[in-house]
């Protein structure tokens, strides 16, 4: 967690250098990246935190004063499995070595479907380029796909009931609470076509183990 928040710390400032140095050039006003009335794009992003995977998803956004609009964010990351999800995992796999003669494999996953709506902030510059920060927070679904296999086969719930009991630690779903922070800088390439290198720290508010990703992409959209 501290390298991810170091991350977004030096992204923020980079941001703030650069709108800084871009403002102490001239008074000029601001061009009409802060004028529009929002947006609307698609991201693609790589994600990270106790494992690497991908996101994707969509965002709009809406001005509704100088230099401030509100988003909102939805998407899905496809893997977020915490340390404490693989050590379950490994234990029901030990078991089932245990207790039956068939070879043991399993796969752990927790992908995660959230929308987040906050604040996007544009940082007044006279260039083309606009850099941004926000803030925001929402709900997060997150799902336990663990699946255990015996001899190649993938396990259903009824063979493995007669050797284990699969918990909840393994199995479903919760809604939980989600922050999401970050910055980037959005490119204006063609006419409403817009390009936005991006990048957000999220922390999930799970009950038994707090979930932090951080993201990292390219979002492509038009503002109206």
């Amino acid at each position: 967690m501290k390298s991810l928040m170091a991350l977004f710390m030096m992204t923020a400032g980079a941001l703030l250098v650069v709108a800084g140095s871009a403002s102490a050039q001239t008074s000029a006003p601001a061009p009409a990246a802060d004028e529009s009335k929002g947006y609307v794009e698609g991201f693609a992003q790589s994600a990270f935190g106790n494992v690497t995977s991908q996101s994707y998803g969509g965002e709009v956004g809406v001005t509704f004063h100088s230099h401030l609009q509100v988003f909102g964010e939805f998407g899905q990351i496809r893997n977020v499995a915490t340390a404490s999800l693989g050590t379950s995992a490994s234990a029901i796999a030990g078991a089932l070595t245990q207790l039956q003669s068939a070879a043991v494999d399993y796969t752990v996953k927790e992908p995660v479907a959230f929308a987040v709506g906050g604040v996007r902030y544009l940082i007044p510059t006279t260039t083309k380029l606009q850099p941004y920060v926000l803030g925001g927070f929402g709900l997060a679904k997150v799902t336990n796909d663990v699946v255990f296999k015996l001899g190649g086969t993938e396990a259903t719930a009824s063979s493995l009931a007669q050797y284990v009991t699969i918990g909840t630690d393994l199995s479903g779903d919760v809604t939980k609470p989600m922050m999401t922070f970050g910055g980037g800088v959005v490119w204006p390439a063609w006419q409403q076509l817009v390009v936005d290198l991006q990048f957000r720290f999220g922390r999930i508010l799970t009950d038994d183990e707090a979930i932090t990703v951080g993201r990292i992409g390219l979002g492509v959209g038009v503002r109206f």
